[in-house]
């Protein structure tokens, strides 16, 4: 049930003070509190940022809005996409590869939107939300007269069923990673057509980031659909949804095409028509891009991709991320199994170098934890771990003397991960650790992604692609708690659950960042992962082509994309 009136209004103006304290004392920017006011339905917060007049000459860098004004780009056009292959059968709730996650932004939508340009939550199919005094109760208030592309009218009943499909431990899927410990099945409830509340299985403070469009899964289907056996409603022959296109034919391991849903509740999508190309690979994807076969390279990578990135006829778009790979160590056995060990590892490191070297600056480092610089709780005051070859030597002397440290480094082959490896190998020697290397396609990696079937969660040490993730929550948790599914490096630190839990369940940015601050600094002294950089997300695309839009986990956002003049993508082919 909806809390009090009276504690609600006291809990939101305890929280507004709070952060508006931040922002005005500088230990927050203008970012970081409007993302906090987006996260917390905290509007005053956002009224009062936006008014100040001390920040209102930033406001259009900070915004995004300078780099949106540019000429109108042209309704009409077709708009080709060269796009991976989906790895299996697509579905919103099973699906975790980009191309897949690619395909379902141009039909699905979420509660609410995850802003990739300005890092704020916007409204989507929830015009606002709120917790009750504890955080462990979201209210959600649902947009009105929004229409699957069947015509049904969404309804609360369709949230809670897609909810409740997500949230179930037999069929599969994919977002339970997410939602564990956090919301369990029945825990979603309509109080009216147009009302959901979250009842959660611990307070949590970041909740609406979980039904964001940052939850890839999250989306929003029809009742019937969701409540369906996955292998009988093969949701790619109608990838029905509430968003501005519709799907138009889909082949598979060829193509999909989609074109403008007439329907559509906002505003309408400018292309006629999208139409996605599956390639095998991203030079595939860039063969294609060059020979005039498609307008866009989904999920564009440096390696591979340079020749594009200062070419008249292209341009590279990039948004800040907390994707990373991380590097993980068994704390209980082995090697890694002295701290000091681990932490001559992360010293060995020129993170620095990799930033540069590997991206061309587009990366941050990173600090030996989950902690991305893009999220707004990131510690701001911990000493930045970088390369120290005398610390990590003298740290490996105290823990093995005499010794040299031998292990297998396994890993995955893609993107810059090999490299990456090389570059480890090479740095722990200089250190004294002797790291054999073993790289293995995905499949192989992963395997059945539980332990005693995965060279991932079974190895001594490895290195893990995550991709990213509006709020560290899921990392925090999965990778580094007790009973994390995805705790590689068997970490178990009570200090460190009850850090997590009460960061979990803060509600104030002033705790929040406090409580990062502390874990931050567990995290370097226990070096359980080491994480060097956090990378760009990345999109290549013709120069002329106007009102492309991408988020940090693949989602193509086209709706409001076309050609900056009649006839100019051909005239400059």
């Amino acid at each position: 049930m909806k809390p009090d009136g009276t504690v609600r209004h006291g809990l939101e103006q305890a929280l507004l003070h709070d952060a508006l304290d931040a922002w005005r004392a500088g230990r927050v920017d203008r970012r970081t509190a409007l993302r906090y006011a987006a996260a917390t339905g905290l509007s005053g917060l956002a009224a009062a940022i936006v008014a100040s007049p001390t920040h209102a000459a930033a406001s259009a860098v900070d915004t995004g809005e300078a780099a949106r004004a540019r000429p109108a780009p042209r309704p009409g056009a077709t708009i080709r996409v060269a796009n991976l292959t989906p790895t299996s059968a697509i579905d919103p709730v099973t699906a975790s590869d980009s191309a897949s996650i690619c395909l379902l932004s141009q039909t699905c939508e979420f509660l609410i939107d995850d802003d990739g340009d300005t890092l704020t939550l916007r409204p989507a199919l929830a015009l606002a939300w709120f917790p009750d005094a504890t955080a462990r109760v979201w209210t959600f208030q649902l947009r009105r007269n929004v229409r699957f592309h069947d015509g049904q009218t969404m309804t609360a009943a369709d949230v809670v069923a897609s909810f409740d499909r997500l949230t179930d431990t037999v069929r599969g899927s994919a977002a339970l990673s997410v939602f564990n410990g956090v919301l369990s099945q029945g825990g979603t409830r309509a109080l009216d057509d147009h009302t959901v509340a979250f009842h959660l299985d611990a307070p949590n403070g970041n909740f609406p980031y979980y039904v964001s469009s940052d939850n890839y899964n999250a989306a929003i289907l029809p009742a019937r659909l969701a409540r369906a056996d996955p292998q009988a409603a093969r949701y790619e022959q109608s990838f029905i949804g509430t968003g501005p296109f519709r799907l138009e034919h889909f082949t598979p391991r060829v193509g999909a095409s989609f074109v403008r849903n007439p329907a559509y509740w906002g505003a309408p999508a400018l292309p006629e028509r999208v139409v996605f190309g599956f390639y095998a690979d991203q030079q595939s994807q860039i063969l294609a891009l060059q020979g005039d076969d498609a307008d866009i390279v989904v999920n564009f990578a440096i390696q591979g991709g340079r020749a594009l990135l200062d070419h008249p006829r292209y341009k590279v778009q990039a948004v800040r991320s907390s994707s990373h790979r991380q590097v993980h160590m068994r704390c209980d056995a082995g090697p890694f199994a002295d701290k000091r060990v681990r932490q001559a590892l992360a010293l060995s490191i020129d993170r620095a170098a990799i930033v540069e070297g590997i991206f061309l600056d587009r990366a941050q480092r990173g600090n030996d934890s989950p902690f991305a610089p893009v999220f707004p709780t990131s510690p701001a005051t911990l000493p930045q771990r970088d390369i120290d070859p005398p610390g990590a030597r003298a740290r490996l002397a105290a823990a093995v003397p005499g010794q040299r440290p031998r292990a297998t480094l396994v890993t995955e082959k893609f993107m810059e991960m090999p490299d990456y490896a090389v570059l480890l190998q090479n740095a722990a020697q200089s250190a004294g650790i002797d790291l054999r290397l073993r790289i293995e396609s995905q499949s192989a990696y992963y395997g059945a992604a539980v332990r005693g079937q995965s060279d991932w969660l079974d190895s001594t040490i490895g290195i893990t692609d995550y991709g990213h993730r509006g709020v560290p929550n899921v990392f925090l948790n999965a990778t580094l708690s007790s009973q994390g599914a995805w705790n590689a490096a068997r970490f178990r630190n009570p200090r460190y659950d009850a850090l997590l839990a009460r960061y979990g369940a803060a509600l104030a940015l002033s705790e929040q960042q406090m409580l990062a601050t502390e874990i931050g600094r567990l995290l370097l002294d226990e070096t359980p992962i080491i994480v060097a950089y956090f990378f760009d997300a990345m999109l290549a695309l013709r120069a002329d082509l106007q009102g492309v839009r991408f988020t940090a986990i693949t989602q193509l956002l086209l709706a409001g994309a076309g050609w900056a003049a009649p006839g100019e993508r051909h005239a400059r082919g």
